[in-house]
């Protein structure tokens, strides 16, 4: 399955590692680049010195290409946009926000700049200002999401722009990668099903709760502020959704959830923490290293497309 993505990456598939706060360090990241996809080392809210360390070790234990995806909201991303390019990263993927400010400066690095977009109109706009690609992230996402579905926010923005297109968002399997193709991507972003690989940290409480979900386990709070977030329901998304109802304001709100993500993936505290998942959380039934798993999608996308 060779794509403008596999080349434009160096990749032996068209498979990219979400930049998943807390989970994407750098074994993860460096199994999926051993694996043939790209590996994603997620910058989230880690001051620069701990992603420098990361892609560090990341790179110890793979000489294949990895990313770092940039959190655009974290206090750290200035100095983080720094040190991809002073540690020789090729490829950054960026989330909540515009990287415009970064682009000159990661474009002269020779990095390919593939910012993670909600909506046609961030796409083009992308485009215009240099990037390489684009992740189209439909909201059955896990974590922070849009309104728009992959189903049609994929093909929309892949009629509007010219540069390569990743889909992200319920991808799970090759049907959901032979389905993406059919829209128009060129590869696919996946987080939830590398969650729960071998060679993920993730505490096993964290691991168990999202092979064991059923399909109608996913909940979305914090749309009534616009920052809408999707993990598994447990008590914490149930006190999150009665404040919510009861009006309390964005900062209440955003005081509660603070280090309840933490609190689940390291902790395994899966009752209170927060157990950021995908709609596919209930087509995950096992926990299988990243290279059975890449194989597996693989093998069924191309049976399915006829590769």
């Amino acid at each position: 399955m060779k794509t403008r993505i596999t080349e434009l990456l160096g990749i032996d598939h068209p498979i990219i590692q979400g930049g998943m706060a807390w989970v994407a360090e750098h074994h993860l990241a460096a199994a999926v680049s051993e694996a043939g996809g790209l590996g994603l080392i997620g910058g989230a809210n880690a001051p620069a010195e701990v992603v420098r360390d990361e892609i560090r070790k990341a790179k110890l234990l793979t000489s294949k290409p990895i990313g770092v995806n940039v959190m655009l909201l974290s206090p750290h991303a200035e100095e983080v946009a720094k040190v991809v390019v002073e540690e020789g990263i090729k490829v950054v993927t960026t989330g909540a926000g515009n990287p415009e400010k970064y682009m000159d400066m990661w474009k002269s690095a020779g990095i390919k700049v593939i910012p993670v977009v909600a909506s046609v109109a961030l796409a083009k706009r992308m485009e215009r200002y240099g990037a390489d690609a684009v992740v189209a992230e439909g909201s059955e996402s896990g974590g922070h999401i849009g309104e728009q579905t992959t189903m049609t926010l994929v093909p929309q923005v892949a009629d509007a722009v010219s540069i390569p297109v990743i889909a992200a968002g319920g991808i799970g399997d090759g049907r959901g990668i032979a389905a993406a193709f059919m829209l128009g991507a060129e590869a696919v972003q996946i987080g939830t099903r590398f969650v729960v690989s071998k060679e993920s940290i993730v505490h096993e409480n964290y691991k168990q709760r999202i092979i064991k979900a059923k399909d109608i386990d996913s909940a979305v709070t914090g749309r009534s502020h616009g920052h809408p977030v999707r993990s598994l329901r447990n008590q914490m998304t149930r006190e999150y959704a009665r404040l919510e109802q009861e009006g309390k304001s964005f900062e209440e709100l955003e005081y509660m959830t603070l280090g309840t993500l933490r609190k689940a993936v390291q902790e395994g505290d899966i009752t209170n923490g927060t157990v950021m998942a995908g709609q596919i959380a209930g087509m995950i039934g096992k926990e299988q290293s990243c290279k059975e798993m890449i194989e597996e999608m693989i093998a069924q996308a191309e049976k399915l497309l006829g590769c």
